[in-house]
This record gives structure tokens, C-alpha cells and sequence, in this order.
């Protein structure tokens, strides 16, 4: 199928360089067809890792996800432990190891059910039969029971009676929204009235499920719910507590005072046999997300952030710990406090007296750690920083770490990490999907360098070289700033905006990480909502002056942009301020602060980065908005769009096209009436990425036949 789709593609490296004996250059079919790996689940044992293979395929009817296992000792190669036509999310371990729970849609299924599937062979039974559904399984500290989520709609109290309501509600002959509150969408989907609950099952033949959520004063609230996720879907996150005997779960409390306040999710404690109202555990004024329970039992970890403020719109995300059983006055001890790191993601030693935090520092996503019982204060301890690319999905185990490594140039693949000083490799891939095809291409990982801007910062930039490198030839230059804002560049693969693939015509790809982004400490990051484009763009515009003194292979004469979401406001930024590139590219790209306040998804949270309400004067609302400049636009554009954003709705990019076309500036619009704020299926990705190619080609080699659809 590979090769097949290849074919249709020549056309964009007709006027590529020969390249090196066996190498060839990356195409649209490698990046979209490779396999995509899961993040890991590791057995209590820590000897066997189980995770999900991805197989895309340009026919979505063709696509398969499978679990998979490897030994975390690499004795063996990976194998495959499931093959139906539906894939398989949120496995689990059970305590004993003997079993895997996950979630599944199979033959018969008319939601997704949770499964259990015997490590000893034979076939998965599925254990729920609940109408809305079953998701994210927890076996409890026994074995003998699991909790699970599950999106319900409002009043049922059990699942006959939810069957009810859905009949009722498809039975409708008509077809309204109605809302009293905001949010109203989210992403890429309106929002309704259903909220995620928890569930209890016991594991014995006959057993039904019990929601724990169903006529509590909580669940019944005008603001409950799970937190959203990119897909529109609620995450409660539950775990067991180690006595088996009730639920912690996050959950957000004020989520109907979205458009004046900032919202707010607190950890709750409910009794597993149902029937009793949740108990907030944590204190209000700051979140609290993603908790875990050390081994022993004896401490509470979470996620934490505090609320955004007008004088402060941005937080990092530190890690917050109580001692178990929690007393009824405790407080949580913030034990990152003082660390100038955003914690992506955490996991505990086996025997509970280590954390290992991921976080992204400096360009690199790297693994830290801390002692369990840090009072604040302590030093965070580098643990793991690779040399190039990136760790992520990190376990601790009785073995030792396994995750994920991945980077530019290999997608991420199941790990196990090496925390020695000095180690010569810091890991070992334990799986290697598609080694061979990978092994075929022309690329290398970038190069990161940094500068002082005029400002007096320090800003990290990384550039991406093409295939067939001849550093005594002239380049042109692609700027790549990263959407977000918050966010950060850096050495990791990506299938919607594949660097390799940017350069893959014969350019250098330039990635600056401008004031706003992740990794380099909470003021750089919290400092662009005082502003919100003006001095982004302007570094943006140093480093390119940085990259052409740094790496003379860069030909000044030939330059273009390239921006998505955020990186696309700022393509409308630079069509306003500067003539020196040839043409732009702007995805999902905002214009006019006001319409896109008006129209898109978020709430108080454009006000605070604003600095005032938008029916007060003042703030950035027009002091910083492209289309107050729109007049100066001159620069041919390429503007994409998926029709069902919300994020950054299609009315953005139409006043973009509009004004252009007004000004008769070269300009092309592409939308795409499926996808939302990423293109994300297939063929759709494939079209996308050929007309961005398509218009640097137009615009960067003038002298060559010029790319056509």
C-alpha cells in the first residue's frame, strides 16, 4: 500500500538532488503508514509490557490496532495478543498479573465494553454490558472487582433507565441544541447534557455494574464534569484506594462559570459500594488532576496547577502530595514549588520511594526525579536527558524504567531506560516497528543552538537540514514557529507536520522557540500574555537573522513561513510587518482577536491574556490583533482549514482569504469539510500537505516547473 500511494506523489521532488546510495527521501505514504505504538502498560512483575500497535491505512475500513507485548528484558521480540477488526484502549494489569482488562468495541458490541483477556492463552470475555458504554478500567487492590467510566445522560439512575432516555431523545421529532451556560462546543464537537460517571463491577459471573455518580449532589451539579479531552469526551480519571473500599477521582466543579471564572478540578472521594454523596479532599482556588497512590499505600499524589489571574494567566503544572489516609485538615504539600519545570507526566518507584517526572527542559523532553517524602524545596535531580529526541509514557518498574523513546527521526517505540551517569546508550528499544523502511531515509536529527535577543533573552532554536546535505550549496529557508503558544519545539516526530517532510524538497526548516513556550520556565512561558504577538514574531524574526550568521548554507533571498493555530496567527502577524518572505502558509490561523473570541471554543481564559473584557477599552484586543494591519498584507498566502473547528472556526480563515482577495494578493484557500483543528484522516492529510508543498515550490524555486494538484 506503501509504495502505491508513493506513486502518486512523485511530482513533489521532481528537482530534488541525487541522493546518497541507498538513502531516498521521506514521502507522505512513510510517515501516515509506519506504525504508530501505544504508550506501554507494564506487568507487576515489571517482565512483560503491553501496549497498542496502530496500522493506518489510507482506507479507514483498512485500518487495524492491535495489543501487543515484549518482554522488558528484550529476550524476545514483540508479538501480537489480539487481532479483531476493533481496536483495544486502557489496558490493565491485574494485581496478580493473570489478567488484562481493557476496553473494546467487538462483533455484537453497540458501545465499547470492558474485557478481560487470561495472559495464560485463550480468548477475552467481556465482563459489562452497559448501554452507554464502558471505558478506562481499574482493577481493585483484590482483583476481584473493576472500576470503570462511563458518559450517561442526566436522571438515569441505572442502565435501564438510561436506555429509556436514549430512546426517548432518538425517537425526537425534531433536532435543537439548548443551553443556559457556556461551553456550548469544545474541539471539534458540540457539547451536550451527558457526563462521565464511575462504575463499579464485581468480576463474578451475573454481576452488573453500580455508578457511584448516579443521584449525588455532585453529578446533579450545574457545573460537574470529567475533564475534556480533545476529542470532546470526559476524563474522571479514577483509581482505587489501597483498601479497596473507595474511589478517588478528579473532577471539575464550576464548569457552567467557563465564560467569567477560571474553572476549577478538585480530587473526590466516594465509597465503592454506592449510594453515599463524594467527598472533596482538596482546596478550592487551584486544580487538581491525574492522582496515584504510592505502592504502600501510605501517600497521594496529583497533578496541580493554580488558577490563572490577569496578572498571571499561566501556571505550570507542579506536583502536589498528602499523606494517606487523609486527615480532615490536611493540606497538600506542593513539592515542586520551587522548581522552575512543568510536569508532564510522573510514575513511582516499586517501592515507593522515588518519583520519576517527565518534563519538557531546555528543547528536550527529560526524565527528573525526587524522593517521595521531598518536603519544598528539594532539588529536582536530572535523571535522563537525551542526546537527541525525547522520553514520554514512563513507568517504573521492579526491572527498572520502561517508556517511550522517539524523535525526528525514529516514531516513538517501547523502551527500557538506562538512568546511569555516562551511560554510552540510555536505552534500548524493546520494539522497532518498520526498521527497515526507516533505515532507507535521508535524514539526521537537528541542530539546536541558542542567542540573546534584543530583548535579553535567551531563546533556543533548532533547524532541520534537507535530504542530500551539501553544506558548500544555498538552501532557501522554511520558518516553523509551533502553535500553542505553549507549547515548545523540539525533537519528536510528528504525522500532521513531519519536519523531514518540510525539508524534503530541498529546504532548511528553522523552529524557534519564542517567548510563551514550555520548557524554559514558568515567566518565559507566562510572559507572551502581556504580548501576545508583537514580541514572539519579533524573535521569531531574530533567529532567522541568527540561523543565516550561524549556518551560511542559508540563502537569504529565499524565505518562507509556516504556521498552525497559534504559528498561524502569527502568519497573519508577519503578512502585516514584514516583506521578507516570498509566501506564507496558515493553517487554522486567527485575525481579528474579536470574531475569534466570539465565535470559538475557550472562555475567561481570552479575557485574562487580553487583560481587559472585551467590551472595555484597552488590553490587546486591537492593539494586537493582524487584522488591524491587514492593509499592509502583501505576501502570497496559502490558507487551510478544517470546516469543523472550533478552536479556531472557519470564519477566521475566510476574513483571511477575503481581505486578500480585497487586495489582490496571491492567495489560495483549502478546506476540508470532515476534519476539525488538525487534517487528520488520510487522504485528506495527504491533499493537505502535497498543496503545502505544492506552494513552497511555487514561491522558493521560481526556476523550476512550477508543482500542480
Amino acid at each position: 500500500m506503501r509504495n502505491a500511494v508513493a506513486a502518486l506523489l512523485p511530482v513533489l521532488f521532481l528537482s530534488l538532488p541525487v541522493l546518497a546510495q541507498k538513502k531516498r527521501v521521506i514521502t507522505h505514504a512513510d510517515l501516515f503508514t509506519w506504525k504508530r505504538v501505544g504508550d506501554p502498560v507494564v506487568s507487576p512483575d515489571g517482565r512483560i509490557a503491553v501496549f497498542s500497535v496502530t496500522e493506518p491505512n489510507y482506507d479507514p475500513a483498512k485500518q487495524t490496532s492491535d495489543l501487543w507485548m515484549v518482554p522488558t528484558d528484550g529476550s524476545s521480540q514483540p508479538s501480537r495478543i489480539t487481532s479483531t477488526r476493533g481496536g483495544e484502549s486502557g489496558a490493565v494489569f491485574s494485581p496478580d498479573g493473570k489478567w488484562l482488562a481493557f476496553s473494546a468495541r467487538r462483533d455484537g458490541d453497540d458501545a465499547s465494553q470492558i474485557y478481560v483477556l487470561p495472559m495464560s492463552g485463550g480468548e477475552a470475555r467481556r465482563v459489562t454490558n452497559i448501554s452507554t458504554g464502558a471505558d478506562n478500567p481499574k482493577f481493585r487492590p483484590d482483583g476481584k472487582a473493576i472500576l470503570f467510566e462511563s458518559t450517561v445522560y442526566p436522571g438515569g439512575k441505572n442502565d435501564d433507565e438510561q436506555k429509556k432516555i436514549a430512546a426517548e431523545r432518538k425517537a425526537r421529532k425534531y433536532n435543537a441544541r439548548t443551553f443556559d451556560t457556556f461551553p456550548v462546543r469544545y474541539w471539534n464537537r458540540w457539547l451536550d447534557d451527558t457526563r462521565a460517571h464511575v462504575f463499579v463491577q464485581d468480576l463474578a459471573e451475573g454481576s452488573k455494574a453500580v455508578d457511584l455518580l448516579a443521584g449525588t449532589k455532585l453529578a446533579d451539579s450545574a457545573g460537574f464534569s470529567g475533564t475534556l479531552n480533545s476529542s470532546g469526551g470526559q476524563d474522571l480519571n479514577p483509581v482505587w484506594t489501597p483498601d479497596g473500599a473507595s474511589i478517588v477521582f478528579s473532577a471539575i466543579v464550576n464548569f457552567n462559570e467557563t465564560m467569567y471564572a477560571e474553572t476549577e478540578a478538585h480530587l473526590f472521594q466516594v465509597a465503592a459500594s454506592g449510594g453515599s454523596e463524594p467527598k472533596q479532599l482538596t482546596p478550592a482556588g487551584q486544580s487538581f488532576t491525574q492522582a496515584k497512590f504510592t505502592p504502600d499505600g501510605k501517600l497521594l499524589f496529583a497533578l496541580h496547577t493554580r488558577n490563572a489571574t490577569k496578572a498571571h494567566p499561566y501556571s505550570l503544572t507542579r506536583l502536589a502530595r498528602f499523606e494517606w489516609p487523609l486527615a480532615a485538615s490536611a493540606k497538600p504539600a506542593i513539592i515542586t514549588d520551587t522548581w522552575d519545570r512543568s510536569v508532564s507526566g510522573y510514575s513511582i518507584s516499586p517501592d515507593s520511594s522515588m518519583l520519576v517526572i517527565e518534563a519538557e527542559d531546555d528543547g528536550y523532553d527529560k526524565l527528573f526525579r525526587m524522593p517521595t517524602r521531598a518536603t519544598t524545596g528539594t532539588k529536582v535531580e536530572l535523571l535522563l536527558a537525551p542526546k537527541f529526541g525525547g522520553y514520554s509514557a514512563v513507568v517504573s518498574t521492579p526491572g527498572g524504567l520502561i517508556g517511550k523513546f522517539g524523535a525526528s527521526t525514529q516514531p516513538p517505540q517501547i523502551a527500557k531506560l538506562d538512568p546511569a551517569v555516562g551511560a554510552a546508550s540510555p536505552h534500548k528499544l524493546l520494539t522497532n516497528f518498520d526498521a527497515e523502511s526507516l533505515a532507507e531515509i535521508d535524514w539526521e536529527p537537528p541542530v539546536h543552538f541558542w542567542f540573546t535577543a534584543k530583548n535579553g533573552k535567551k531563546i533556543h532554536s533548532i533547524l532541520t537540514k534537507p535530504p542530500a546535505f551539501d553544506p558548500n550549496k544555498k538552501y532557501p529557508l522554511v520558518v516553523f514557529p509551533h502553535g500553542g503558544p505553549n507549547a515548545m519545539s523540539k525533537d519528536a516526530f510528528s504525522t500532521r507536520w513531519n519536519f523531514h517532510l518540510l525539508t524534503s524538497q530541498g529546504y532548511v526548516l528553522l523552529q524557534t522557540n519564542y517567548t510563551g513556550s514550555t520548557g524554559f520556565g514558568e515567566k518565559f512561558a507566562d510572559d507572551i500574555e502581556r504580548d501576545v504577538l508583537r514580541g514572539p514574531v519579533n524573535e521569531t524574526l531574530e533567529g532567522i537573522e541568527e540561523a543565516i550568521k550561524k549556518f551560511p548554507f542559508i540563502d537569504r533571498t529565499r524565505q518562507a513561513a509556516v504556521g498552525a493555530s497559534y504559528g498561524g496567527y502569527m502568519m497573519n502577524w508577519m503578512n502585516g510587518h514584514t516583506r521578507q518572505f516570498r509566501c506564507l502558509v496558515n493553517h487554522a490561523g486567527a485575525i481579528n482577536n474579536e470574531s475569534q473570541y466570539g465565535f470559538n471554543d475557550g472562555g475567561y481564559s481570552r479575557e485574562l491574556r487580553m487583560g481587559v473584557p472585551i467590551y472595555e477599552k484597552g488590553g490587546q484586543w486591537n492593539d494586537q490583533s493582524p487584522i488591524r494591519y491587514s492593509g499592509a498584507f502583501k505576501t502570497p498566502m496559502l490558507i487551510t482549514q478544517g470546516e469543523i473547528d472550533f478552536r479556531v472556526p472557519l470564519s477566521e480563515s475566510m476574513t483571511t482569504y477575503k481581505i486578500l482577495q480585497r487586495l489582490k494578493v496571491p492567495t489560495r484557500l483549502l478546506t476540508f469539510p470532515e476534519e476539525g483543528h488538525w487534517i487528520l484522516r488520510g487522504e485528506n492529510n495527504k491533499v493537505h500537505m502535497q498543496e503545502v508543498l505544492g506552494w513552497l515550490k511555487k514561491y522558493l524555486e521560481p526556476a523550476q516547473p512550477i508543482w500542480q494538484q
